[in-house]
């Protein structure tokens, strides 16, 4: 009975990840969709491009190196499916707690649920440096990103290794991160600042005489249902991130994920429709759509323990945050032409700080301490592998093609050709 009661167990937990992993994946798509609803027409085809490519490079390189670094073990020639049951079967029958300890599921389960997050880390670059970096010079900085500066800083934090002690201070002084505000959202904006800082801004958006001019989306419908595939995907980044669905403890857990996420992006919005309402004496779409993203960034942290109330109210915090720091942002004349920096980085920031307010074994100084080894490691990192190929092949296009669109330079065909004027 037990034998059974077990095999149902790890082929919940196991179809639990893979489900969570796949809603993750479809992420991908959400950025696709919000990247190409906020830049002009004529970038379309390629910010479409580095979502897709990205994605694919991700997966490679996690596969070849970056899920070694982070966890241990290479699985690109061994192979990572569990095949001999036996053996999983008599290795969880020893254990003291015997099936109600942690997670058993599939090691390739596990595999594909970490993968789809190195994704997602990378698609917040490929918004903040749009329609002015070179589409290959973004592709081999998703190389080194996905491939060692990302599995790095994971192996620091969920990966267990210390780096210098700052991991292993003691219970004292523990990092928390439950998905990943930290870890995959802030990391991701890091990256992005940096290539950012090196790039400049595009031409025509900040005037002579400090003025910041609005350079208006091609397409606020694409951009409005990538933020609600955001939202449907981010069931499965937090709740995936439970780890575990067979037992009556970690369902009700999971149940309790889904209800702040969901709560969370919602006071997002409406903060940040308010606060633009406050500031602009308009509904801005775009910062609503942002003002849901920052609410869903900040929960990340941790969706477990506060209450559906709590988790509105950090959501709330995160939407009014995202709509200064994009203001600042464009007073500092840092161009981010879809808030990429200011929902991940910013918020991002927040929610790993926020942790403590509900968890009591979290401290502010542990996530203190977390937060700035991530941000330093990434920014730094990042900053000289841009620099790298900045020197070698350039990152920016010219003049001329970026007043074009990178599409017809980049990739040679435009996404909405019957609408170009011959």
């Amino acid at each position: 009975m037990e034998n059974n009661i077990f095999q149902l167990q790890y082929a919940m937990d196991t179809f639990y990840f893979l489900v969570c992993g796949a809603l993750v994946m479809w992420m991908a798509a959400g950025f696709a969709m919000l990247e190409a609803g906020l830049v002009r027409s004529k970038n379309t085809t390629e910010i479409l491009t580095k979502n897709i490519a990205l994605y694919a490079i991700s997966c490679i390189m996690y596969l070849v190196c970056g899920y070694a670094i982070m966890y241990g073990g290479t699985y690109f020639l061994t192979g990572i499916a569990d095949v001999d049951s036996a053996a999983v079967l008599s290795d969880f029958a020893s254990r003291e707690d015997g099936f109600e300890g942690g997670a058993i599921y599939s090691k390739a389960s596990d595999f594909f649920f970490q993968v789809v997050f190195v994704a997602t880390a990378m698609s917040i670059v490929s918004g903040a440096v749009a329609e002015r970096m070179k589409l290959w010079a973004f592709l081999a900085f998703a190389v080194v990103m996905t491939g060692f500066i990302y599995p790095m800083e994971g192996s620091w934090t969920w990966g267990g290794n210390s780096v210098f002690g700052l991991f292993s201070l003691g219970d004292d002084f523990a990092f928390s991160d439950f998905a990943g505000s930290g870890i995959v959202h802030m990391a991701g904006a890091a990256a992005a600042l940096a290539g950012v800082l090196l790039l400049g801004a595009r031409k025509g958006k900040y005037g002579a005489n400090g003025t910041v001019n609005a350079i208006p989306g091609s397409n606020l419908p694409l951009a409005t249902l990538g933020t609600f595939i955001l939202w449907m995907g981010w069931f499965g980044f937090n709740g995936g991130s439970v780890l575990k669905l067979g037992d009556i403890a970690n369902a009700n857990s999971v149940a309790m994920v889904f209800l702040n996420t969901n709560a969370a992006a919602a006071g997002g919005l409406v903060a940040a429709l308010l606060l633009a309402r406050v500031l602009f004496k308009k509904a801005d779409l775009t910062m609503a759509l942002n003002g849901a993203l920052a609410g869903l960034v900040a929960i990340t942290a941790e969706p477990s323990t506060p209450t559906a109330l709590q988790a509105t109210l950090i959501g709330a915090i995160g939407g009014l945050l995202v709509v200064v720091a994009i203001l600042t942002l464009d007073k500092l004349k840092i161009d981010d032409p879809v808030g990429a920096i200011s929902v991940h980085g910013v918020v991002g920031l927040f929610g790993v700080l926020v942790v403590p307010a509900t968890k009591a074994e979290a401290t502010l100084v542990g996530q203190l301490v977390g937060a700035a080894t991530i941000f330093v490691w990434v920014f730094v990192c990042s900053l000289i592998v841009w620099g790298i190929l900045k020197a070698v092949m350039g990152i920016r296009v010219s003049e001329e093609e970026e007043y074009e669109g990178v599409d017809l330079a980049e990739c040679g065909m435009e996404a909405y050709p019957e609408f170009t004027n011959k």
